[in-house]
């Protein structure tokens, strides 16, 4: 029995996580929950799996909860609050999935406090990921994927040696835009863009996906996680999303991980790996699939996959330009204040105003992130 905290449990991917741990109780409990305003939803959460404590972002609903709940459960609030569930001690893994970069304090607390953590927030390696490796070598920490494409790419390398990679080739579906004209994606609505082909996710990392930041923001993971040059990192556009991603070898060797488009798998391969458990998750029927098809994004069309390749190579504090300046950003479109086309036009005029500044700590990093942020929302 392992002890699972969540670092964002009323999301998209916490609310999966707690599903895949309700179909296995006899191999996970829930020992600690935090999410940010939804507290009614983390109430329920609290009487299905009984956590030791949570934590919400703001003291009134924590004040709520502590009433509803009566003792039996602690109540924190704020960064604090967050940080207590990150580095609970019963806790054996660490889900870090809150949206953005408000988890990157809290994520590494959780490694440096030597818990194993899996990661479903981009932003935390996009962000830190330098300071978030340093801290996993010296706890001891795994860093275990969450997403499905980072996924694919751990379980490719499952029993590789790691020194013969040669490339590894990085699927996107392409999102809803991958065959509109420049003009068309200029008079994109949010609700277009909410509309994602294959994949149910949360509105910024939706977004994400449709200008194809999402895919960029991957490019930094795979970099850190597996110690992979960027150079040797390709996107391919893979519209079907059953081939998950790809890893070559020196030999010519292409290894590949499929399945249907569904977070079960590599949301319980997080927490169960080594070991593999049956799932519900759907079957492949290759006879009806047909044909599987790939091709070069159009990065014309498509400018922010180039501009977070750019930042990782720049390094030091431009990865935390490039995540703040594109969660404003987002923001500013979701609230319908910019074009979709505006949204990596604002981010490349944010990532040209910034000065870098190499080998950045912690607060260096989320100053950064501000700064971008607070740049953006100024030529609003």
């Amino acid at each position: 029995m392992r002890n699972v905290a969540i670092l964002g449990s009323t999301g998209s991917i916490g609310t999966q996580c707690l599903s895949v741990i309700a179909s296995n109780k006899d191999k996970w409990s829930v020992c600690a929950l935090a999410a940010g305003r939804r507290w009614e939803d983390l109430l329920e959460q609290c009487s299905l799996f009984d956590p030791d404590v949570v934590s919400v972002a703001d003291e009134t609903d924590a004040q709520r909860l502590r009433e509803l709940l009566g003792g039996n459960t602690e109540v924190l609030s704020g960064a604090q609050g967050l940080e207590a569930v990150a580095t609970h001690d019963a806790a054996d893994v660490v889900v870090g999935s809150l949206s953005g970069g408000v988890g990157v304090k809290a994520t590494l607390a959780a490694v440096e406090a030597g818990r194993d953590v899996a990661l479903a927030n981009k932003e935390v390696l996009v962000l830190a990921g330098h300071l978030v490796r340093r801290a996993a070598e010296r706890s001891g920490a795994a860093l275990l994927p969450m997403d499905s494409e980072i996924s694919a790419i751990w379980q490719c390398l499952e029993g590789q040696d790691k020194n013969a990679v040669a490339r590894v080739l990085l699927t996107a579906s392409g999102g809803p835009f991958k065959n509109a004209s420049t003009e068309e994606m200029e008079r994109v609505t949010p609700t277009q863009a909410l509309d994602h082909p294959t994949w149910d996710m949360g509105d910024k990392v939706t977004i994400d996906s449709a200008t194809l930041m999402n895919k960029g923001f991957e490019i930094h993971e795979i970099h850190w996680l597996f110690d992979v040059p960027l150079d040797a990192i390709e996107v391919v556009v893979h519209p079907q999303s059953i081939l998950h991603s790809m890893v070559e070898f020196d030999d010519g060797a292409v290894i590949a991980q499929l399945g249907a488009p569904d977070m079960t798998v590599p949301i319980q391969f997080a927490l169960s790996s080594p070991q593999r458990l049956p799932t519900n998750a759907d079957r492949l029927d290759f006879a009806e699939i047909g044909a599987l098809t790939f091709e070069a994004p159009q990065t014309d069309r498509f400018a922010a996959l180039g501009l977070a390749r750019d930042a990782a190579m720049e390094g030091g504090t431009m990865p935390a330009v490039l995540s703040g300046a594109d969660e404003a950003a987002v923001k500013a479109f979701l609230d319908g204040r910019i074009s979709f086309t505006a949204i990596p036009e604002m981010v490349a005029d944010a990532m040209e105003a910034h000065e870098t500044l190499d080998d950045p700590d912690l607060d260096t990093v989320i100053v950064a992130e501000s700064w971008a942020a607070e740049w953006v929302e100024g030529r609003l």
